[in-house]
């Protein structure tokens, strides 16, 4: 009895040995995952806060929340088990699909662009396209249209994650494809409700009686617009960068390397310009040429979305 025992707490004990093991890996390729996919999660962090932008103060953080809670689904519900299902049964179809979802970056980008350059005709667009004026049914798009864009940044990284961990079991992959996304939308949302907020907390401060914190508060306000200025180029900059990336590595994943070797070859060429500055100066002319090819292809999709539009708003429900 006494060695039956004896033995079941030592299977106990193996199991919870084996359990800590599994948690220590899980912990340590979401910390790993998570560092290679920073640079996406940087570029989501830049491109969220600018559908916010121009809306009243009291929708900001609703609106956050929404998109959030958006792309925890677009992680934990479409792309987890998608993810695990295509790396398992089709991972062929990984790179067309991630393809297309570069191509809606473009096109997001280019807009923006569109817009900056020429605005009275990118509104035009934009009505045309949207078919509504009410500021709830806007307010909705726009938090539809974020959610749409997170899920092509989401899908970037829940795939840079599920490669780094192909070789483990399928529960450790799930474990941490959940806990990069759940850490990642958490850090990701975070920070822009941080961001967009940081102006009325510098309406708070600057009637402070402390002299300090009412300068601080004073360049808070004057500050945070400039930045959010700043940060929505950022952030369009980011989706052209990203989505032409994708496009040109998705070429080569299916086999037409000719895009890559152009970029690489002049890129190579640039970065012999200073030996100091040659890392630097590869990265920066290879996204800038993979922007201008997203320029070009967000253009295209432009003109044919706009073409199609009176189509779309035949098929568009009519409220009556």
């Amino acid at each position: 009895m006494a060695t039956g025992l004896i033995a079941l707490l030592d299977d106990v004990a193996a199991i919870a040995k084996l359990a800590a093991a599994s948690l220590d890996d899980v912990a340590a390729q979401t910390a790993k995952t998570g560092a290679k996919a920073a640079g996406v999660v940087i570029d989501d962090a830049a491109v969220t806060p600018r559908y916010v932008v121009g809306l009243s103060p009291a929708r900001e953080l609703p609106i956050i929340a929404k998109i959030a809670l958006g792309s925890l689904k677009n992680k934990l519900l479409y792309l987890l088990p998608a993810g695990i299902f295509f790396g398992y049964f089709a991972p062929w179809a990984i790179t067309p699909l991630l393809m297309v979802g570069g191509v809606y970056l473009c096109y997001e980008g280019a807009e923006k662009l569109y817009e900056a350059v020429m605005p009275h005709d990118a509104h035009a667009h934009e009505a045309a396209v949207s078919g509504t004026s009410d500021p709830v049914a806007l307010e909705n798009q726009k938090v539809s249209g974020a959610i749409r864009t997170d899920f092509i940044l989401s899908a970037e990284i829940m795939a840079l994650t599920l490669a780094n961990v192909a070789a483990s079991n399928i529960y450790t992959q799930a474990a941490v494809l959940a806990s990069v996304g759940i850490l990642i939308t958490l850090a990701v949302y975070g920070v822009v409700a941080l961001i967009v907020k940081a102006d009325d907390a510098g309406l708070a401060l600057a009637g402070s009686s402390v002299g300090l914190l009412r300068a601080f508060g004073r360049g808070l306000v004057v500050g945070v617009p400039v930045f959010l200025s700043i940060l929505a180029m950022i952030g369009t900059a980011a989706m052209l960068w990203v989505g032409g990336s994708i496009l040109v590595h998705g070429m080569t994943e299916l086999g037409y390397h000719g895009p890559e070797h152009v970029i690489e070859g002049i890129a190579g060429g640039v970065s012999t310009v200073s030996a100091y500055l040659s890392e630097v100066l590869h990265w920066t002319t290879t996204s800038a040429i993979q922007a201008v090819l997203a320029i070009l292809i967000g253009g295209v999709t432009i003109v044919l979305v706009h073409a199609s539009a009176p189509l779309i708003g035949r098929l568009r429900p009519q409220n009556r």
